[in-house]
């Protein structure tokens, strides 16, 4: 007989650029506390009778596991929330905050009770985001690009060009569609690079110099300071944990 383990699935959203999550776990298996770690994006997650906003984090965000329930959400691209919430991201960062505190009370309780009812949580809450995003309309392409070219490991001053904005001008962007600025943004974008590229096997030094860090010891010391970890004791505790490890930081609720 298999083990029986907790469940974390995800899939891609019809959102463009989001991911659809769930996790659950059988109560009587043991809950230990988890990190979360930063990775740029914002998550709307439902837990039963309660919608949560996980801001941008700059650090790694602990769960407590009394604040493990149940849940499904969907994980936005980085500039995707802040059009969809109607709030700047760093009013949210390094914040969970309840969707009935953004809007009002009425309309979340009545989204809300639909989540709670339908057979498909995670399927509903990606249609509150779909239908919000279809009166509020897609992020600026300019915020697009910004995120984008730092995915890829573009240099700051290079992304600020192509998407032709200045130095000032692409800070006050960035901290509104982001939650911080880009050198930021850019640092925690390459970390997640990094711990992808180890996650399918490569060495911790080829995988420090394809994701554009300068060395192992550099992307030790990112693992370090965005963390308050190490990339042996991340991936040591990811092991032996009965949890499958997320690609990103998907967060449940505070």
């Amino acid at each position: 007989m298999s083990e029986e383990r907790p469940r974390y699935q995800e899939r891609p959203s019809r959102l463009p650029g989001a991911v659809v999550w769930t996790w659950d776990a059988p109560d009587h298996l043991p809950r230990e506390p988890r990190s979360v770690l930063p990775d740029g994006c914002m998550d709307l997650i439902w837990t039963g009778g309660r919608i949560v906003v996980a801001g941008p984090d700059t650090h790694a965000f602990q769960v407590e596991p009394q604040n493990r329930a149940p849940c499904a959400a969907i994980r936005l691209a980085p500039g995707t929330a802040p059009v969809l919430l109607g709030v700047p991201a760093h009013e949210l960062r390094d914040h969970r905050a309840d969707l009935a505190h953004l809007w009002p009370s009425a309309t979340v309780r009545r989204l809300t009770d639909r989540i709670d009812e339908a057979s498909d949580p995670a399927e509903a809450l990606e249609h509150l985001a779909l239908d919000r995003i279809a009166d509020t309309g897609p992020p600026d392409p300019r915020t697009v690009a910004v995120a984008e070219g730092l995915r890829r490991g573009r240099t700051v001053a290079a992304t600020a060009a192509e998407a032709g904005l200045g130095a000032r001008q692409l800070h006050r962007r960035s901290l509104a569609a982001f939650g911080y600025g880009p050198k930021t943004l850019a640092r925690i974008l390459r970390l997640q690079r990094a711990l992808e590229l180890i996650r399918t096997g490569l060495p911790y030094a080829e995988a420090a110099c394809a994701a554009g860090c300068t060395d192992q010891a550099h992307l030790a010391r990112e693992m370090r300071d965005l963390c308050g970890t190490t990339l042996g004791a991340y991936f040591g505790a990811a092991s032996a944990n009965s949890e499958t490890p997320q690609p990103s930081g998907s967060s449940t609720t505070a």
